[in-house]
């Protein structure tokens, strides 16, 4: 079994080592039964994130996360899960403010998320987010991660 997480900080402030970032998303490739994966996460400024959503995504502004998996050959199932994963954490410092969350379980929380989503999982926007079969994984996962303290 190979799972490789490389996190990158590109000088943002991120109120958990990088170790443990790895650590969760590998917990994450863990529980899905991923047995070999190449994931980076890279933590970014909102003005880095906002080039990134408008450049891949076309969307206005910064947003919290993006994750790009890359899909392998239909019949290549030995090729290992592949990623990358951006995290803007000013965007995660605000939305724990307004969420009334601790930071770190927020940038946690994103974590998760987007290693789900290089994983395939999608999930609706609006309302109907935090009803998803995606969002339930990602919140039992990140109890899990947090040790039953979220």
């Amino acid at each position: 079994m190979t799972l490789v997480v490389d996190v990158q900080t590109t000088g943002a402030r991120v109120p958990l080592s990088r170790a443990r970032v790895a650590e969760i998303a590998s917990a994450v490739l863990a529980a899905e039964r991923v047995r070999r994966a190449f994931v980076s996460i890279t933590f970014v400024s909102s003005g880095a994130m906002a080039g990134l959503n408008r450049r891949h995504l076309h969307h206005h502004g910064a947003t919290d996360v993006i994750a790009f998996g890359f899909e392998p050959p239909a019949r290549a199932a030995r090729v290992p899960v592949m990623g990358d994963i951006y995290i803007a954490p000013a965007i995660a410092r605000r939305h724990a403010r307004e969420l009334r969350r601790p930071v770190r379980e927020e940038i946690a929380r994103l974590v998760v998320h987007g290693t789900l989503h290089v994983l395939g999982y999608d999930h609706p926007d609006g309302e109907e987010r935090t009803a998803s079969r995606m969002w339930r994984r990602q919140e039992a996962l990140l109890e899990r991660a947090l040790g039953g303290s979220s």
